[in-house]
Protein backbone atom coordinates (compact mmCIF):
# COMPACT_ATOMS: atom_id res chain seq x y z
CA UNK A 1 0.00 0.00 0.00
CA UNK A 2 2.56 2.35 0.85
CA UNK A 3 4.40 1.52 -2.44
CA UNK A 4 1.55 2.16 -4.56
CA UNK A 5 1.05 5.64 -2.78
CA UNK A 6 4.53 6.42 -3.28
CA UNK A 7 4.76 5.27 -7.24
CA UNK A 8 1.86 7.62 -7.76
CA UNK A 9 3.00 10.52 -6.05
CA UNK A 10 6.14 10.41 -8.06
CA UNK A 11 3.43 10.91 -11.23
CA UNK A 12 1.61 13.86 -9.54
CA UNK A 13 5.07 15.28 -8.58
CA UNK A 14 5.94 14.65 -12.29
CA UNK A 15 3.46 16.56 -13.37
CA UNK A 16 4.12 19.44 -10.79
CA UNK A 17 7.78 19.89 -11.87
CA UNK A 18 6.45 19.96 -15.96
CA UNK A 19 3.69 22.48 -15.00
CA UNK A 20 5.57 24.86 -13.00
CA UNK A 21 8.01 25.39 -15.66
CA UNK A 22 5.41 28.06 -17.13
CA UNK A 23 3.71 28.26 -14.60
CA UNK A 24 2.46 32.15 -15.08
CA UNK A 25 1.57 31.22 -18.50
CA UNK A 26 -0.36 28.03 -17.17
CA UNK A 27 -2.29 29.83 -14.66
CA UNK A 28 -2.90 32.75 -16.28
CA UNK A 29 -5.92 31.63 -18.15
CA UNK A 30 -7.20 30.01 -14.85
CA UNK A 31 -7.50 32.94 -13.56
CA UNK A 32 -8.63 36.07 -15.96
CA UNK A 33 -11.20 34.11 -17.98
CA UNK A 34 -13.56 33.80 -15.00
CA UNK A 35 -12.83 37.20 -14.01
CA UNK A 36 -13.48 38.73 -17.73
CA UNK A 37 -16.58 36.40 -17.98
CA UNK A 38 -17.89 38.06 -14.74
CA UNK A 39 -16.92 42.16 -15.71
CA UNK A 40 -18.49 41.10 -19.14
CA UNK A 41 -21.32 39.22 -18.15
CA UNK A 42 -22.08 40.83 -14.54
CA UNK A 43 -21.31 44.66 -15.64
CA UNK A 44 -23.19 43.94 -18.89
CA UNK A 45 -26.23 41.53 -18.12
CA UNK A 46 -26.18 43.08 -14.31
CA UNK A 47 -27.43 46.24 -15.40
CA UNK A 48 -30.48 44.22 -16.63
CA UNK A 49 -30.52 42.13 -14.56
CA UNK A 50 -31.12 43.56 -10.74
CA UNK A 51 -31.93 40.84 -8.95
CA UNK A 52 -31.68 37.46 -8.67
CA UNK A 53 -32.75 34.98 -5.79
CA UNK A 54 -32.27 38.52 -3.80
CA UNK A 55 -29.06 39.78 -5.00
CA UNK A 56 -27.20 40.94 -7.44
CA UNK A 57 -26.51 39.23 -10.83
CA UNK A 58 -22.36 39.21 -9.86
CA UNK A 59 -23.18 38.07 -6.53
CA UNK A 60 -25.26 35.06 -8.54
CA UNK A 61 -22.18 34.54 -11.29
CA UNK A 62 -19.40 34.40 -8.47
CA UNK A 63 -19.80 31.23 -6.87
CA UNK A 64 -20.58 28.78 -10.19
CA UNK A 65 -17.67 30.58 -12.03
CA UNK A 66 -14.72 29.28 -9.06
CA UNK A 67 -16.20 25.99 -9.44
CA UNK A 68 -16.07 25.82 -13.32
CA UNK A 69 -12.52 26.69 -13.01
CA UNK A 70 -12.29 23.04 -11.39
CA UNK A 71 -14.07 21.91 -14.12
CA UNK A 72 -12.08 23.00 -17.03
CA UNK A 73 -8.84 22.66 -15.19
CA UNK A 74 -9.17 19.09 -14.62
CA UNK A 75 -10.96 18.24 -18.09
CA UNK A 76 -8.67 19.79 -20.25
CA UNK A 77 -5.50 18.07 -18.07
CA UNK A 78 -6.94 14.28 -18.18
CA UNK A 79 -7.70 14.94 -21.84
CA UNK A 80 -5.76 17.28 -23.92
CA UNK A 81 -3.16 16.74 -21.15
CA UNK A 82 -3.27 13.24 -20.59
CA UNK A 83 -3.88 12.26 -24.18
CA UNK A 84 -0.25 13.61 -25.36
CA UNK A 85 1.46 12.13 -22.60
CA UNK A 86 0.23 8.72 -23.76
CA UNK A 87 -0.21 9.16 -27.43
CA UNK A 88 2.33 11.83 -28.59
CA UNK A 89 5.29 11.75 -25.44
CA UNK A 90 4.79 8.04 -24.88
CA UNK A 91 5.24 9.21 -21.27
CA UNK A 92 3.34 6.05 -19.75
CA UNK A 93 4.96 3.59 -21.71
CA UNK A 94 7.99 4.89 -19.91
CA UNK A 95 6.30 4.47 -16.50
CA UNK A 96 4.84 1.14 -17.12
CA UNK A 97 8.57 -0.13 -17.71
CA UNK A 98 9.05 0.59 -13.84
CA UNK A 99 7.51 -0.57 -11.23
CA UNK A 100 4.94 1.69 -11.63
CA UNK A 101 1.44 -0.02 -13.04
CA UNK A 102 -1.68 1.38 -14.73
CA UNK A 103 -3.37 1.77 -11.02
CA UNK A 104 -0.81 3.61 -9.77
CA UNK A 105 -0.47 5.97 -13.23
CA UNK A 106 -4.46 6.39 -13.02
CA UNK A 107 -4.74 7.70 -8.76
CA UNK A 108 -1.03 9.94 -9.50
CA UNK A 109 -2.97 11.48 -12.76
CA UNK A 110 -6.12 11.98 -10.39
CA UNK A 111 -4.69 13.58 -7.62
CA UNK A 112 -3.16 16.20 -9.77
CA UNK A 113 -5.93 17.38 -10.86
CA UNK A 114 -7.51 17.18 -7.77
CA UNK A 115 -4.59 19.05 -6.51
CA UNK A 116 -5.12 21.37 -9.43
CA UNK A 117 -8.80 21.84 -9.36
CA UNK A 118 -8.30 22.54 -5.76
CA UNK A 119 -5.51 24.60 -6.06
CA UNK A 120 -7.16 26.94 -8.92
CA UNK A 121 -11.05 27.31 -6.93
CA UNK A 122 -9.12 28.84 -4.28
CA UNK A 123 -7.05 31.43 -6.60
CA UNK A 124 -10.18 32.48 -8.22
CA UNK A 125 -12.19 32.84 -5.33
CA UNK A 126 -9.83 34.87 -3.87
CA UNK A 127 -9.91 36.92 -6.74
CA UNK A 128 -13.82 37.11 -6.68
CA UNK A 129 -13.29 37.93 -2.86
CA UNK A 130 -11.61 40.95 -3.87
CA UNK A 131 -14.56 42.76 -6.02
CA UNK A 132 -16.37 41.97 -2.30
CA UNK A 133 -18.85 38.84 -3.69
CA UNK A 134 -18.38 36.58 -1.16
CA UNK A 135 -20.13 37.19 2.74
CA UNK A 136 -17.36 35.42 4.42
CA UNK A 137 -13.54 35.54 2.92
CA UNK A 138 -12.60 33.28 5.75
CA UNK A 139 -14.84 30.38 3.68
CA UNK A 140 -12.49 30.53 1.16
CA UNK A 141 -9.94 27.29 2.36
CA UNK A 142 -13.08 25.28 2.30
CA UNK A 143 -13.74 25.74 -1.40
CA UNK A 144 -10.29 24.03 -1.82
CA UNK A 145 -12.47 20.88 -0.96
CA UNK A 146 -15.15 21.76 -3.57
CA UNK A 147 -12.97 21.93 -6.50
CA UNK A 148 -11.22 18.56 -4.95
CA UNK A 149 -14.48 16.98 -5.18
CA UNK A 150 -15.83 18.50 -8.40
CA UNK A 151 -12.25 17.88 -10.46
CA UNK A 152 -12.77 13.98 -9.59
CA UNK A 153 -15.53 13.29 -11.67
CA UNK A 154 -14.78 15.74 -14.45
CA UNK A 155 -11.10 14.23 -13.98
CA UNK A 156 -12.23 11.49 -14.64
CA UNK A 157 -14.21 12.11 -17.54
CA UNK A 158 -11.34 13.45 -18.90
CA UNK A 159 -9.52 9.98 -19.10
CA UNK A 160 -12.27 8.10 -20.57
CA UNK A 161 -12.35 10.40 -23.73
CA UNK A 162 -8.55 9.97 -23.80
CA UNK A 163 -9.21 6.33 -23.78
CA UNK A 164 -12.48 6.60 -26.06
CA UNK A 165 -11.35 9.24 -28.90
CA UNK A 166 -9.28 7.90 -32.18
CA UNK A 167 -7.44 10.96 -32.52
CA UNK A 168 -7.38 14.55 -30.48
CA UNK A 169 -9.25 16.18 -32.86
CA UNK A 170 -12.25 14.39 -31.15
CA UNK A 171 -12.25 15.67 -28.18
CA UNK A 172 -13.87 19.02 -29.49
CA UNK A 173 -16.99 16.52 -29.66
CA UNK A 174 -16.59 15.56 -26.44
CA UNK A 175 -16.54 19.40 -25.47
CA UNK A 176 -19.00 20.15 -27.64
CA UNK A 177 -21.70 17.62 -25.90
CA UNK A 178 -20.47 16.73 -22.65
CA UNK A 179 -18.35 20.19 -20.74
CA UNK A 180 -20.38 22.56 -22.40
CA UNK A 181 -24.36 21.53 -21.39
CA UNK A 182 -22.47 20.79 -17.61
CA UNK A 183 -20.77 24.94 -18.20
CA UNK A 184 -24.18 26.11 -19.27
CA UNK A 185 -26.80 24.09 -17.69
CA UNK A 186 -25.53 23.24 -14.22
CA UNK A 187 -27.22 26.48 -12.80
CA UNK A 188 -23.69 29.34 -13.13
CA UNK A 189 -25.81 31.43 -15.34
CA UNK A 190 -29.00 31.77 -13.70
CA UNK A 191 -31.22 29.17 -11.22
CA UNK A 192 -32.15 25.78 -12.30
CA UNK A 193 -35.17 26.25 -11.05
CA UNK A 194 -36.18 28.26 -13.80
CA UNK A 195 -35.50 25.69 -16.37
CA UNK A 196 -38.00 22.72 -17.71
CA UNK A 197 -38.11 19.81 -15.28
CA UNK A 198 -37.24 17.69 -17.54
CA UNK A 199 -33.66 19.45 -18.16
CA UNK A 200 -33.65 19.73 -14.29
CA UNK A 201 -33.88 16.24 -13.47
CA UNK A 202 -31.16 15.65 -16.20
CA UNK A 203 -28.86 18.36 -14.83
CA UNK A 204 -28.97 15.85 -11.19
CA UNK A 205 -27.12 13.90 -12.70
CA UNK A 206 -24.25 16.68 -13.68
CA UNK A 207 -21.08 16.62 -11.07
CA UNK A 208 -20.81 20.10 -11.82
CA UNK A 209 -24.37 21.73 -10.35
CA UNK A 210 -23.26 19.97 -7.17
CA UNK A 211 -20.48 21.50 -6.97
CA UNK A 212 -22.33 25.23 -8.05
CA UNK A 213 -24.39 24.18 -5.02
CA UNK A 214 -21.35 23.54 -2.43
CA UNK A 215 -19.93 26.92 -3.71
CA UNK A 216 -22.88 28.61 -3.38
CA UNK A 217 -23.25 27.27 0.23
CA UNK A 218 -19.74 28.73 0.86
CA UNK A 219 -19.81 32.22 -0.91
CA UNK A 220 -23.66 33.25 0.12
CA UNK A 221 -23.01 31.04 3.88
CA UNK A 222 -26.07 29.02 3.92
CA UNK A 223 -26.67 26.04 4.60
CA UNK A 224 -23.12 24.83 4.18
CA UNK A 225 -23.67 21.67 6.25
CA UNK A 226 -26.61 20.53 3.90
CA UNK A 227 -25.37 21.49 0.82
CA UNK A 228 -22.27 19.12 1.99
CA UNK A 229 -24.27 16.37 3.19
CA UNK A 230 -26.75 16.30 0.18
CA UNK A 231 -23.96 17.55 -2.90
CA UNK A 232 -21.04 16.25 -1.45
CA UNK A 233 -21.91 12.87 -0.79
CA UNK A 234 -23.08 12.61 -4.38
CA UNK A 235 -19.89 14.48 -5.87
CA UNK A 236 -18.34 11.18 -3.61
CA UNK A 237 -20.20 8.75 -5.24
CA UNK A 238 -19.49 10.01 -9.08
CA UNK A 239 -15.86 10.34 -8.28
CA UNK A 240 -15.72 6.61 -6.95
CA UNK A 241 -18.15 5.51 -10.28
CA UNK A 242 -16.27 7.65 -12.38
CA UNK A 243 -12.56 7.09 -11.56
CA UNK A 244 -12.85 3.21 -11.70
CA UNK A 245 -14.60 3.17 -15.03
CA UNK A 246 -11.71 5.27 -16.08
CA UNK A 247 -9.10 2.84 -14.89
CA UNK A 248 -11.02 0.43 -16.40
CA UNK A 249 -10.73 1.78 -19.61
CA UNK A 250 -6.90 3.46 -19.42
CA UNK A 251 -6.22 0.05 -18.52
CA UNK A 252 -7.40 -1.56 -21.61
CA UNK A 253 -5.78 1.54 -23.44
CA UNK A 254 -2.27 1.21 -22.21
CA UNK A 255 -1.92 -2.70 -22.14
CA UNK A 256 -3.41 -3.45 -25.41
Amino acid sequence: MLNTLELCFHITRRNWIVYKKDLIANISPTVADPALVLVSLGLGLGSFITNVEGMSYMQFLAPGLTVATALFTSFFESSYGFYVRMTYENVYKAMLTTPIGVKEVVIGEMVWVGLKGAVMAVGVAIVLALFGLMTNPWLIPALASVGFLVALPCGAMGLLSSAMVNNINQFQTVYSFLIAPLYFLSGIFFPISEMHQAVRWAAEFFPLIHGVRLAQALFWERGIGEAFLYSGSILVIQSAILCALAYSQIKKKLIN
